[in-house]
């Protein structure tokens, strides 16, 4: 067992730091978190995201069992043809795979679903045609054919295809639109708005107020661009980070205590677009999973 260290500095994510007290790479770290091998306080941790704060103790134990998963998480098939795919993902799927090897991504949730119907999956391409956080959960759509990937591209890349989001802010929140140009590294790893000066990728978020809580905005956000964490950065940005984010609450934390959640509130709650192939409208609605629903209840008494 690997002494534990204590965290004496600022605000961390748990594989950044275990990466840099162990002196190995971060995916080496994010793979030691998963599989188990990290505790908290004491606590075994499997989130690589998970942030820490000052006087926490974190130890590595080389020689702990895998955490394992009691099995496969499935996805919802909502809309689905020789072309399209729609699926409604759960919170803490990826969208695809980001590392070599990675399994129980929403593409392989789609094969497994084929299966248990009978259906043909080896074989059966599936295009990526957008993302959305693990995090984060709601409708989330796959191509079935190159045709239909080019299509459905082509509606992203001009701003065609209906995406709405529902998400809890920290804050009193107002009705409006934000625009601002977003970096890859903000300085310190982070993703965000880019300064005076600096260049970025053209970022649009429109927000509507849909209801006041306490001390939190519960709102529907509607997409014009579709870049990494738009969501969370742009709201983030304007001092009103999401209920439940791990990443960009940390200037929030350090002047006030966030909203406690167990899961990040933000949902794709719709998806609309013209089917690449047959020109007919294709629009589905997906309301929040009951996580999301019970944290927005708690929220509301």
């Amino acid at each position: 067992m690997v002494e534990p260290w204590t965290v004496d500095g600022g605000s961390d994510r748990l594989a950044r730091f275990v990466a840099k007290q162990a002196s190995v790479s971060f995916n080496q770290a994010k793979r030691w978190v998963g599989e188990g091998k990290v505790m908290i306080d004491g606590q075994v941790v499997t989130k690589a995201g998970a942030t820490l704060s000052v006087g926490q103790v974190v130890q590595l134990r080389m020689n702990a069992p895998r955490q394992r998963a009691a099995g496969r998480p499935r996805v919802e098939i909502v809309f689905e043809d020789d072309h399209v795919i729609v699926v409604n993902k759960p919170e803490g799927m990826s969208s695809v795979p980001y590392n070599e090897g990675e399994r129980g991504t929403a593409m392989d949730a789609i094969r497994d679903a084929w299966k248990a119907q009978g259906k043909k999956s080896r074989g059966v391409p599936i295009h990526v045609v957008h993302r959305i956080d693990k995090a984060t959960s709601g409708l989330l759509c796959f191509a079935k054919s190159k045709r239909a990937e080019l299509g459905l591209a082509r509606q992203l890349r001009e701003h065609t295809m209906e995406r709405e989001y529902r998400c809890v802010v920290h804050g009193r929140l107002k009705s409006g639109t934000i625009e601002s140009e977003l970096v890859r590294d903000r300085g310190d790893g982070m993703r965000w708005t880019a300064r005076a000066g600096e260049r970025g990728r053209r970022a649009v978020t429109h927000v509507e107020l849909v209801e006041e809580l306490k001390a939190a905005s519960y709102c529907s956000v509607r997409l014009e661009t579709g870049r990494t964490h738009q969501i969370r950065i742009h709201l983030a940005s304007r001092g009103h980070p999401l209920v439940g984010d791990s990443v960009y609450l940390r200037d929030w934390r350090e002047r006030r205590e966030p909203i406690a959640a167990t899961r990040l509130l933000l949902h794709a709650r719709v998806l609309g677009f013209e089917h690449p192939i047959s020109g007919q409208a294709v629009y589905q609605v997906c309301e929040p999973p009951p996580r999301f629903e019970a944290a927005l209840a708690a929220l509301r008494s």
